[in-house]
């Protein structure tokens, strides 16, 4: 997989993400799913998708399972965002997690979130070596995130 790894959403993916995104404005996140607000890096606009915050040893992250999409570059450029869910707001800040960490993050994520993002990872999952898992982490962008107060 390469760095560049951007996949497309799909219609399904769209109509998906589009049902998500009133749940998740009327205070109803799937299996803890929240809208990821961040600037956009040109327009300077918010734009939104839903995501699925992960915790790991009391440290949250985003990761991207479709890859280096239009989110992840915004968030690259912004260095936070906000978390939504229904009229709670929680802004952050973000940095980016290097290939090396990502091997523990991307096998807990799959573990709680492969039935609705497994297809993105191919032959991959959450029983994977963490040789696989290190050879999939450049096509797959995961950003520590913390509470900004």
């Amino acid at each position: 997989m390469t760095e560049l790894r951007n996949l497309k959403p799909s219609k399904f993916d769209r109509i998906f993400n589009g049902l998500a995104k009133r749940l998740t404005k009327l205070g109803i996140g799937l299996a803890g799913s929240q809208i990821l607000a961040v600037r956009g890096r040109k327009s300077g606009e918010w734009r939104t998708t839903p995501v699925n915050p992960l915790t790991l040893r009391g440290e949250r992250y985003l990761v991207a399972p479709r890859g280096h999409t239009q989110w992840v570059r915004n968030m690259r450029a912004a260095g936070g965002g906000e978390l939504r869910l229904g009229r709670r707001v929680e802004p952050f800040s973000a940095v980016e997690v290097e290939d090396g960490a990502k091997p523990e993050i991307l096998r807990l994520y799959l573990k709680k979130w492969a039935w609705e993002v497994g297809r993105f990872f191919d032959d991959v999952d959450a029983h994977s070596s963490d040789e696989k898992l290190l050879e999939i982490a450049p096509g797959f962008p995961v950003f520590r995130i913390s509470a900004q107060g």
